[in-house]
Protein backbone atom coordinates (compact mmCIF):
# COMPACT_ATOMS: atom_id res chain seq x y z
CA UNK A 1 0.00 0.00 0.00
CA UNK A 2 1.22 3.35 -0.21
CA UNK A 3 2.48 5.18 2.50
CA UNK A 4 2.79 8.86 1.79
CA UNK A 5 -0.10 11.83 0.78
CA UNK A 6 -3.27 10.47 2.01
CA UNK A 7 -2.88 6.88 2.25
CA UNK A 8 -3.68 6.71 6.04
CA UNK A 9 -6.04 9.25 6.20
CA UNK A 10 -8.18 6.70 4.09
CA UNK A 11 -6.21 3.28 5.01
CA UNK A 12 -9.25 1.01 4.22
CA UNK A 13 -8.61 -0.73 7.90
CA UNK A 14 -10.16 2.39 9.33
CA UNK A 15 -13.89 1.21 7.80
CA UNK A 16 -13.23 -2.59 7.93
CA UNK A 17 -12.11 -2.44 11.50
CA UNK A 18 -14.99 -0.44 12.56
CA UNK A 19 -17.64 -1.86 14.98
CA UNK A 20 -20.22 -0.57 12.90
CA UNK A 21 -18.93 -2.36 9.64
CA UNK A 22 -21.34 -4.96 8.61
CA UNK A 23 -21.98 -6.72 5.26
CA UNK A 24 -25.92 -6.77 4.45
CA UNK A 25 -27.49 -10.39 3.71
CA UNK A 26 -29.11 -10.17 0.48
CA UNK A 27 -32.54 -8.66 0.58
CA UNK A 28 -31.57 -6.87 4.01
CA UNK A 29 -33.32 -3.47 3.89
CA UNK A 30 -30.59 -0.91 5.57
CA UNK A 31 -31.49 1.86 8.00
CA UNK A 32 -32.90 5.14 6.09
CA UNK A 33 -29.65 6.95 7.30
CA UNK A 34 -26.92 4.59 7.17
CA UNK A 35 -23.95 4.94 5.07
CA UNK A 36 -24.53 2.27 3.21
CA UNK A 37 -21.78 1.31 -0.33
CA UNK A 38 -21.61 -1.21 -2.47
CA UNK A 39 -18.69 -3.41 -2.31
CA UNK A 40 -16.84 -6.42 -4.15
CA UNK A 41 -14.20 -9.19 -2.37
CA UNK A 42 -12.01 -11.73 -3.46
CA UNK A 43 -14.98 -14.53 -3.55
CA UNK A 44 -16.56 -11.70 -6.60
CA UNK A 45 -19.21 -11.39 -4.50
CA UNK A 46 -20.70 -8.07 -4.68
CA UNK A 47 -23.13 -6.99 -1.91
CA UNK A 48 -24.22 -3.74 -0.09
CA UNK A 49 -22.44 -3.06 3.87
CA UNK A 50 -22.76 -0.56 6.43
CA UNK A 51 -20.22 1.79 7.28
CA UNK A 52 -19.41 4.03 9.49
CA UNK A 53 -20.56 7.70 8.64
CA UNK A 54 -17.04 9.73 8.66
CA UNK A 55 -16.39 13.17 10.20
CA UNK A 56 -14.66 15.77 8.20
CA UNK A 57 -10.92 16.68 9.75
CA UNK A 58 -8.19 19.52 8.58
CA UNK A 59 -8.79 20.02 4.96
CA UNK A 60 -11.38 17.46 4.13
CA UNK A 61 -15.10 17.89 3.18
CA UNK A 62 -17.74 15.35 3.40
CA UNK A 63 -19.93 14.86 0.37
CA UNK A 64 -23.44 13.11 0.18
CA UNK A 65 -22.87 11.82 -3.05
CA UNK A 66 -25.72 12.09 -5.57
CA UNK A 67 -24.86 10.36 -8.68
CA UNK A 68 -22.03 7.68 -9.40
CA UNK A 69 -21.66 5.76 -12.50
CA UNK A 70 -20.64 2.29 -12.83
CA UNK A 71 -17.12 2.10 -14.32
CA UNK A 72 -16.23 -1.31 -16.55
CA UNK A 73 -13.49 -1.39 -13.98
CA UNK A 74 -15.51 -1.54 -11.24
CA UNK A 75 -17.08 -4.61 -13.16
CA UNK A 76 -13.85 -6.28 -13.56
CA UNK A 77 -12.85 -5.67 -9.93
CA UNK A 78 -16.38 -7.68 -8.82
CA UNK A 79 -15.57 -10.41 -11.71
CA UNK A 80 -12.09 -11.24 -11.85
CA UNK A 81 -10.20 -9.79 -9.12
CA UNK A 82 -7.96 -7.79 -10.29
CA UNK A 83 -6.47 -5.10 -13.32
CA UNK A 84 -2.98 -6.19 -14.23
CA UNK A 85 -0.81 -7.12 -11.09
CA UNK A 86 -0.59 -3.84 -8.80
CA UNK A 87 -4.51 -3.46 -8.46
CA UNK A 88 -5.69 -6.88 -6.79
CA UNK A 89 -9.20 -7.93 -4.27
CA UNK A 90 -7.48 -8.40 -1.39
CA UNK A 91 -10.54 -7.98 0.83
CA UNK A 92 -13.83 -6.37 1.09
CA UNK A 93 -13.20 -3.31 -1.05
CA UNK A 94 -15.55 -0.39 -1.72
CA UNK A 95 -16.53 0.22 -5.55
CA UNK A 96 -17.11 3.74 -7.63
CA UNK A 97 -14.63 6.01 -8.74
CA UNK A 98 -17.22 8.41 -11.37
CA UNK A 99 -19.24 10.55 -8.48
CA UNK A 100 -20.42 13.91 -8.00
CA UNK A 101 -22.33 14.84 -4.85
CA UNK A 102 -23.34 18.17 -2.20
CA UNK A 103 -21.31 19.11 0.06
CA UNK A 104 -22.69 18.54 3.99
CA UNK A 105 -20.26 18.91 6.63
CA UNK A 106 -16.81 21.09 6.21
CA UNK A 107 -13.28 20.53 8.05
CA UNK A 108 -10.96 22.95 9.64
CA UNK A 109 -9.38 25.65 7.08
CA UNK A 110 -11.80 24.91 4.64
CA UNK A 111 -12.80 27.96 2.97
CA UNK A 112 -13.32 27.52 -0.60
CA UNK A 113 -16.51 25.31 0.02
CA UNK A 114 -19.66 25.97 2.31
CA UNK A 115 -22.78 23.44 2.87
CA UNK A 116 -24.57 23.05 -0.33
CA UNK A 117 -22.13 23.71 -2.58
CA UNK A 118 -22.16 21.02 -5.35
CA UNK A 119 -18.93 19.14 -6.19
CA UNK A 120 -17.89 16.76 -8.70
CA UNK A 121 -15.31 14.62 -7.56
CA UNK A 122 -11.38 13.31 -8.32
CA UNK A 123 -11.43 10.04 -7.55
CA UNK A 124 -7.40 10.20 -7.84
CA UNK A 125 -5.84 12.13 -5.31
CA UNK A 126 -2.21 12.25 -5.31
CA UNK A 127 0.38 13.30 -2.12
CA UNK A 128 0.76 16.57 -3.48
CA UNK A 129 4.28 16.87 -2.24
CA UNK A 130 7.23 19.32 -3.59
CA UNK A 131 9.07 16.01 -2.91
CA UNK A 132 7.05 13.88 -5.83
CA UNK A 133 8.49 14.70 -9.64
CA UNK A 134 5.37 14.35 -10.61
CA UNK A 135 3.44 15.77 -8.94
CA UNK A 136 5.34 18.79 -8.79
CA UNK A 137 5.19 19.12 -12.72
CA UNK A 138 1.64 18.35 -12.85
CA UNK A 139 1.81 14.86 -14.44
CA UNK A 140 -0.03 13.60 -10.79
CA UNK A 141 -1.47 10.67 -12.24
CA UNK A 142 1.67 9.34 -11.98
CA UNK A 143 2.24 9.79 -8.31
CA UNK A 144 3.28 6.66 -6.77
CA UNK A 145 1.32 7.63 -3.40
CA UNK A 146 -1.69 8.20 -5.56
CA UNK A 147 -5.28 7.04 -3.49
CA UNK A 148 -7.59 6.44 -5.96
CA UNK A 149 -11.01 5.47 -4.74
CA UNK A 150 -11.95 1.94 -6.19
CA UNK A 151 -9.15 0.71 -7.12
CA UNK A 152 -8.15 -1.65 -4.10
CA UNK A 153 -7.06 -1.10 -1.55
CA UNK A 154 -8.82 1.97 -1.30
CA UNK A 155 -12.47 1.96 -0.92
CA UNK A 156 -14.51 3.95 -3.69
CA UNK A 157 -16.99 6.96 -3.88
CA UNK A 158 -20.30 4.87 -4.53
CA UNK A 159 -21.50 5.26 -0.98
CA UNK A 160 -23.73 7.95 0.70
CA UNK A 161 -21.33 10.05 2.28
CA UNK A 162 -17.70 10.31 0.88
CA UNK A 163 -14.58 12.05 2.93
CA UNK A 164 -12.59 13.79 0.32
CA UNK A 165 -9.59 16.68 0.18
CA UNK A 166 -10.94 19.82 -0.15
CA UNK A 167 -8.59 21.18 -2.65
CA UNK A 168 -9.92 17.78 -5.30
CA UNK A 169 -13.19 18.86 -5.64
CA UNK A 170 -14.43 20.51 -8.80
CA UNK A 171 -17.31 22.94 -8.71
CA UNK A 172 -20.51 22.23 -10.43
CA UNK A 173 -22.46 24.40 -12.15
CA UNK A 174 -26.06 25.28 -11.80
CA UNK A 175 -26.61 24.24 -15.04
CA UNK A 176 -24.98 20.72 -14.85
CA UNK A 177 -26.99 17.90 -13.09
CA UNK A 178 -25.07 15.77 -10.45
CA UNK A 179 -25.79 13.06 -12.88
CA UNK A 180 -23.27 14.66 -15.43
CA UNK A 181 -20.85 15.44 -12.99
CA UNK A 182 -20.19 12.46 -12.15
CA UNK A 183 -20.03 11.53 -16.06
CA UNK A 184 -17.04 14.22 -16.04
CA UNK A 185 -15.24 11.28 -14.58
CA UNK A 186 -14.72 9.06 -18.00
CA UNK A 187 -15.09 12.27 -19.92
CA UNK A 188 -11.54 13.06 -18.20
CA UNK A 189 -10.26 9.55 -19.36
CA UNK A 190 -11.43 10.52 -22.89
CA UNK A 191 -10.03 14.12 -22.82
CA UNK A 192 -6.50 13.28 -21.78
CA UNK A 193 -6.66 10.86 -24.67
CA UNK A 194 -7.60 13.88 -26.85
CA UNK A 195 -4.88 15.66 -25.59
CA UNK A 196 -1.90 13.75 -25.64
CA UNK A 197 -2.62 12.12 -29.34
CA UNK A 198 -2.28 15.24 -30.29
CA UNK A 199 -5.75 15.32 -32.37
CA UNK A 200 -5.99 18.78 -34.75
CA UNK A 201 -9.28 19.97 -36.29
CA UNK A 202 -10.02 18.22 -39.41
CA UNK A 203 -7.85 15.08 -38.36
CA UNK A 204 -9.17 11.54 -39.91
CA UNK A 205 -9.72 9.52 -36.96
CA UNK A 206 -10.94 6.17 -35.85
CA UNK A 207 -12.57 5.17 -32.69
CA UNK A 208 -12.25 1.55 -31.96
CA UNK A 209 -14.81 0.05 -29.28
CA UNK A 210 -18.30 2.03 -28.92
CA UNK A 211 -18.20 1.23 -25.18
CA UNK A 212 -18.51 3.91 -22.79
CA UNK A 213 -14.81 5.48 -22.98
CA UNK A 214 -15.36 4.93 -26.90
CA UNK A 215 -18.14 7.13 -26.74
CA UNK A 216 -17.15 9.62 -24.85
CA UNK A 217 -13.88 9.90 -26.83
CA UNK A 218 -16.50 10.66 -30.23
CA UNK A 219 -18.32 13.36 -28.28
CA UNK A 220 -14.81 14.40 -27.67
CA UNK A 221 -13.42 14.10 -31.01
CA UNK A 222 -16.52 15.69 -32.56
CA UNK A 223 -16.14 18.95 -30.40
CA UNK A 224 -11.83 18.80 -31.04
CA UNK A 225 -12.91 19.37 -35.00
CA UNK A 226 -12.19 16.09 -36.37
CA UNK A 227 -13.73 14.78 -39.66
CA UNK A 228 -14.58 12.21 -40.68
CA UNK A 229 -14.79 10.33 -37.74
CA UNK A 230 -15.10 6.49 -38.08
CA UNK A 231 -16.12 4.21 -34.90
CA UNK A 232 -15.99 0.18 -35.16
CA UNK A 233 -17.59 -2.08 -32.75
CA UNK A 234 -18.51 -6.07 -32.57
CA UNK A 235 -22.31 -4.77 -31.86
CA UNK A 236 -24.61 -3.26 -34.66
CA UNK A 237 -26.68 -1.87 -31.25
CA UNK A 238 -23.68 -0.01 -29.96
CA UNK A 239 -22.91 1.57 -33.75
CA UNK A 240 -26.61 2.34 -33.86
CA UNK A 241 -26.38 4.02 -30.58
CA UNK A 242 -23.25 5.72 -31.56
CA UNK A 243 -24.65 7.32 -34.82
CA UNK A 244 -27.61 8.36 -32.93
CA UNK A 245 -25.31 10.02 -30.69
CA UNK A 246 -23.36 12.01 -33.62
CA UNK A 247 -25.20 11.78 -36.79
CA UNK A 248 -22.03 12.28 -38.71
CA UNK A 249 -20.21 9.71 -37.42
CA UNK A 250 -18.95 6.54 -40.01
CA UNK A 251 -19.68 3.10 -38.48
CA UNK A 252 -18.13 0.00 -39.53
CA UNK A 253 -19.40 -3.11 -38.13
CA UNK A 254 -16.24 -5.65 -36.99
CA UNK A 255 -17.35 -9.37 -38.28
CA UNK A 256 -16.14 -12.04 -35.36
CA UNK A 257 -13.24 -14.16 -37.43
CA UNK A 258 -12.35 -11.18 -39.62
CA UNK A 259 -8.44 -10.22 -39.95
CA UNK A 260 -7.15 -7.05 -38.51
CA UNK A 261 -5.46 -6.01 -42.16
CA UNK A 262 -9.49 -6.52 -43.53
CA UNK A 263 -10.88 -5.02 -41.07
CA UNK A 264 -8.70 -1.89 -41.36
CA UNK A 265 -9.29 -1.82 -44.92
CA UNK A 266 -13.22 -1.44 -44.15
CA UNK A 267 -12.07 1.13 -42.04
CA UNK A 268 -10.28 3.04 -44.87
CA UNK A 269 -13.09 3.00 -47.14
CA UNK A 270 -15.32 4.25 -44.79
CA UNK A 271 -13.02 7.08 -44.15
CA UNK A 272 -11.59 7.60 -47.86
CA UNK A 273 -8.45 6.53 -47.12
CA UNK A 274 -6.14 5.95 -44.13
CA UNK A 275 -6.19 7.60 -40.98
CA UNK A 276 -3.76 10.22 -39.24
CA UNK A 277 -5.60 9.01 -35.18
CA UNK A 278 -6.62 6.36 -33.85
CA UNK A 279 -8.02 5.80 -30.32
CA UNK A 280 -7.97 2.58 -29.37
CA UNK A 281 -10.83 1.98 -26.32
CA UNK A 282 -10.85 -1.90 -26.06
CA UNK A 283 -7.73 -3.16 -25.15
CA UNK A 284 -7.76 -6.08 -27.74
CA UNK A 285 -4.71 -7.33 -29.34
CA UNK A 286 -6.27 -7.54 -32.72
CA UNK A 287 -8.39 -4.15 -31.92
CA UNK A 288 -4.54 -2.31 -32.00
CA UNK A 289 -3.50 -4.29 -34.91
CA UNK A 290 -6.79 -3.18 -36.40
CA UNK A 291 -5.83 0.61 -35.84
CA UNK A 292 -2.24 0.35 -36.44
CA UNK A 293 -3.01 -0.83 -40.28
CA UNK A 294 -5.64 1.72 -40.39
CA UNK A 295 -3.06 4.55 -39.71
CA UNK A 296 -1.40 6.64 -42.42
CA UNK A 297 2.32 6.85 -42.29
CA UNK A 298 3.27 9.26 -39.83
CA UNK A 299 0.00 8.53 -37.91
CA UNK A 300 -0.49 8.29 -34.39
CA UNK A 301 -2.36 5.05 -32.61
CA UNK A 302 -3.33 5.86 -29.10
CA UNK A 303 -4.16 3.54 -26.82
CA UNK A 304 -6.87 4.11 -23.29
CA UNK A 305 -7.87 0.56 -23.41
CA UNK A 306 -7.32 -2.11 -20.86
CA UNK A 307 -6.37 -5.25 -21.74
CA UNK A 308 -3.52 -8.39 -20.91
CA UNK A 309 0.03 -7.46 -19.95
CA UNK A 310 1.41 -9.27 -22.63
CA UNK A 311 0.88 -8.54 -26.41
CA UNK A 312 2.16 -8.98 -30.00
CA UNK A 313 2.15 -5.41 -32.10
CA UNK A 314 3.34 -5.67 -36.08
CA UNK A 315 6.58 -4.20 -35.39
CA UNK A 316 7.93 -3.77 -38.62
CA UNK A 317 4.60 -2.37 -40.02
CA UNK A 318 4.98 0.47 -37.06
CA UNK A 319 8.60 1.02 -38.41
CA UNK A 320 8.40 1.43 -41.66
CA UNK A 321 5.27 3.51 -41.78
CA UNK A 322 6.45 5.76 -38.94
CA UNK A 323 3.76 4.81 -36.66
CA UNK A 324 3.28 6.28 -33.38
CA UNK A 325 2.21 4.06 -30.80
CA UNK A 326 0.86 5.66 -26.93
CA UNK A 327 -0.45 5.06 -23.98
CA UNK A 328 -2.62 6.50 -21.08
CA UNK A 329 -2.50 5.78 -17.54
CA UNK A 330 -5.67 7.35 -16.31
CA UNK A 331 -5.94 11.38 -16.57
CA UNK A 332 -4.56 14.73 -14.86
CA UNK A 333 -5.44 18.20 -15.37
CA UNK A 334 -8.86 17.20 -17.22
CA UNK A 335 -11.79 17.64 -14.75
CA UNK A 336 -11.74 21.87 -15.50
CA UNK A 337 -12.14 21.65 -18.92
CA UNK A 338 -14.19 18.70 -18.76
CA UNK A 339 -16.73 20.70 -16.85
CA UNK A 340 -16.30 23.69 -18.98
CA UNK A 341 -16.77 21.85 -22.28
CA UNK A 342 -20.57 20.29 -20.90
CA UNK A 343 -21.53 23.95 -19.06
CA UNK A 344 -20.60 25.25 -22.88
CA UNK A 345 -22.94 22.85 -24.12
CA UNK A 346 -19.81 21.77 -26.45
CA UNK A 347 -20.48 17.91 -25.36
CA UNK A 348 -24.06 16.42 -24.31
CA UNK A 349 -23.45 13.58 -21.66
CA UNK A 350 -27.25 12.81 -21.05
CA UNK A 351 -27.95 10.80 -23.86
CA UNK A 352 -25.15 8.14 -22.44
CA UNK A 353 -27.06 7.11 -19.41
CA UNK A 354 -29.14 4.05 -20.18
CA UNK A 355 -30.05 2.89 -16.86
CA UNK A 356 -30.73 4.40 -13.14
CA UNK A 357 -31.15 2.81 -9.97
CA UNK A 358 -31.45 3.73 -6.52
CA UNK A 359 -28.50 3.62 -4.14
CA UNK A 360 -30.21 0.47 -2.36
CA UNK A 361 -30.28 -1.24 -5.24
CA UNK A 362 -26.81 -1.15 -6.39
CA UNK A 363 -25.96 -4.77 -6.55
CA UNK A 364 -29.25 -5.30 -9.16
CA UNK A 365 -27.24 -2.12 -11.13
CA UNK A 366 -23.91 -4.24 -10.90
CA UNK A 367 -25.71 -7.44 -12.39
CA UNK A 368 -27.30 -5.19 -14.98
CA UNK A 369 -23.54 -3.21 -16.08
CA UNK A 370 -22.11 -6.68 -16.18
CA UNK A 371 -24.58 -8.23 -18.72
CA UNK A 372 -24.23 -7.41 -22.20
CA UNK A 373 -27.49 -8.58 -23.07
CA UNK A 374 -28.94 -6.05 -21.25
CA UNK A 375 -27.81 -2.87 -23.30
CA UNK A 376 -27.03 -0.78 -21.14
CA UNK A 377 -23.75 1.97 -21.91
CA UNK A 378 -23.46 4.08 -18.60
CA UNK A 379 -25.43 2.92 -15.21
CA UNK A 380 -25.81 5.42 -12.86
CA UNK A 381 -26.95 4.93 -9.12
CA UNK A 382 -28.78 7.99 -7.36
CA UNK A 383 -29.43 8.56 -4.17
Amino acid sequence: MPDGGYADTYSPRKVLDDPSFRILASGEAPAPDANIAAFYNPNHEIHLVEKPRPTPGPGQVLVHVRSTGICGSDVHFWKHGRVGDSMVVTDECGSGHESAGEVIEIGEGVTQWKVGDRVAIEAGVPCSKPSCDYCRVGRYNACPDVVFFSTPPFHGTLTRYHLHPAEWLHRLPDSLSFEEGSLCEPLAVALAGIERAGLRLGDPTLICGAGPIGLVSLLSARAAGAEPIVITDLFQSRLDFAKKLVPGVRTVLIERGLTPKDAAQKIKAAADGPVKVAIECSGVESSVHTAVHAAQFGGKVFIIGVGKNEQVFPFMHLSANEIDISFQYRYANQYPKAIRLVAGGLINLKPLVTHRFKLEEAVSAFHIAADPSQGAIKVQIQD
